[in-house]
């Protein structure tokens, strides 16, 4: 081989390689499961595998922890007990709208210990657009996201009873199943600060007939076999299905209605026949969202760092509006319990947030931002305040006026679709009155701040945040 011959052979073969590095999909540099190995002695913190498209209503989650636990997955369990519906942003905040599946084989179990099954990560992918697990009971589960739906497939080994149980979880909850139509749908009350009339309603579509079916409770795991409906305290369903059955179900939810749900189910998954199509199109959302951010130099493994984390910093705050017929936007506040039209957004903690999260949205997503700024003055409308930590609604955990700091980043960073001069006359009432949060909403120590130009300690705890 010549000289001349060897240079242009290396040549284009690194510009494959070029090409091929150029057309690799960002997203699956992605590892869910980074984070998750969480204990006391490493951090106070936790997430989760989670299963969503970018700013979600809802997302996904497979469940190692109990129900109401907020390690709701950790990477040291050998156990799976649920797949959830899941809106979490902190363990310490807990979840809210949560209900599960999970499918048993053999002889039913409803419990979510006696129906927990075995697991390994080497049989386990965990990526933004698509999860998978085979369980030590023979099932296989897979999951692919919508903003406000998922689509989960459910493989079932030959020869076994297959069933899928639906878990209320904590709080009041209502199913309703509907054989003929292969449906069950419901509503689930659960989460820590959730108003009192609030409700997720949900619809399930399976794309195979049950052979049996009934309703049970999460108390004391009693079933009632051939029973079509049931609410009250932890209620459940359970389908059963063929042996060897593989069988897939959308989901659906909704805060405002269960005609609302119907909806959803429709919009979201009525062009997805199978869980590969709505992957294909969740990886397509994330892969739009991480084209915007480009990087150069490093290794393949800094690459995944850096892109795992990227994927965190596109999921929170969650959407909380749904889009109803004609294309409608709308949401149920829960900061007044009504219906308002146009946007909203919550789970966050600006606390932790305000600081980078906020900026980098602003950076890469003015659009939403915008939105997002007016939404924070509606609540403030509906509610008296602004919002400190939202989980959906106000919580009075943290303190400190940081809504402020949002606004201001996002009106200094060129996004100008909201009213200044509401801004600033929120403002001042929020810095001049006490909430009835105490420190999380207003400012408890107004007045000594105003008087003194500081706020005095220990007569306030945590003063210098005030």
């Amino acid at each position: 081989m010549t000289i001349r011959t060897f240079r242009l052979t290396a040549f284009l073969t690194l510009l494959g390689l070029a090409s091929y590095a150029q057309k690799k999909d960002l997203v699956d540099y992605v590892n869910t499961l980074q984070g998750t190995n969480s204990h006391w002695g490493l951090s106070y913190g936790n997430t989760y595998p989670t299963i969503a498209v970018p700013f979600p209503v809802h997302s996904w989650s497979p469940q190692t922890g109990k129900n109401g636990d907020g390690w709701k997955y950790t990477f040291a369990a050998n156990t799976i007990r649920g797949f959830q519906q899941v809106h979490q942003c902190s363990p310490w905040m807990g979840d809210y709208a949560v209900f599960s599946l999970m499918p048993v084989t053999g002889k039913l179990e409803v419990g979510e210990e006696a129906r927990a099954s075995s697991f390994s990560h080497a049989n386990e992918i965990a990526k933004p657009h698509y999860y998978k697990v085979a369980l030590g009971n023979g099932a296989t589960t897979e999951i692919a996201p919508t903003e406000r739906a998922g689509h989960m497939r459910f493989s079932f080994p030959k020869g076994k009873n297959a069933f899928l149980v639906l878990d209320g979880y904590t709080k009041t909850s209502g199913v309703t199943i509907q054989p003929r139509e292969r449906k069950i749908t419901g509503w689930v009350h659960n989460g820590t600060f959730i108003p009192k009339e609030f409700r997720c309603y949900f619809e399930m579509q399976f794309d195979q007939p049950f052979v049996a079916y009934g309703t049970w409770e999460n108390r004391k795991n009693t079933t009632v076999a051939n029973n079509l409906t049931d609410s009250g305290e932890g209620r459940g369903a359970y389908v059963q299905f063929k042996p060897g059955t593989v069988v897939q179900v959308k989901i659906a939810s909704s805060y405002i209605n269960p005609e609302q749900a119907t909806l959803t189910l429709q919009q979201e998954l009525g062009g997805y026949t199978t869980v590969n199509q709505t992957s294909a199109a969740a990886k397509n959302a994330w892969n739009a969202i991480f084209s915007r951010v480009k990087v150069e130099g490093g290794t393949e493994e800094d690459l995944a760092t850096f892109y795992s984390c990227l994927f965190r910093a596109n999921l929170f705050s969650h959407k909380f509006y749904e889009i109803g017929k004609n294309g409608k936007l709308y949401y149920y506040s829960p900061y007044d319990g009504k219906i308002h039209n146009g946007y909203l957004y919550t789970d966050n903690g600006f606390w932790d947030t305000f600081r980078a999260q906020f900026p980098l949205s602003n950076i890469l997503h003015p659009t939403m931002q915008g939105r997002y700024m007016q939404s924070l003055l509606d609540a403030q409308e509906q509610s008296g305040f602004f919002p400190t930590w939202s989980n959906p609604g106000p919580s009075g955990v943290m303190i400190g006026n940081h809504a402020i700091s949002l606004l201001t980043d996002a009106w200094a960073k060129g996004v100008r679709s909201f009213d200044p001069e509401k801004v600033l006359k929120a403002y001042l009432h929020e810095i001049s009155n006490r909430g009835a949060w105490g420190g999380s909403n207003g400012r408890e120590s107004h007045q000594d701040y105003f008087r003194l130009g500081y706020v005095p300690y220990p007569k306030w705890h945590e003063s210098t945040a005030k």
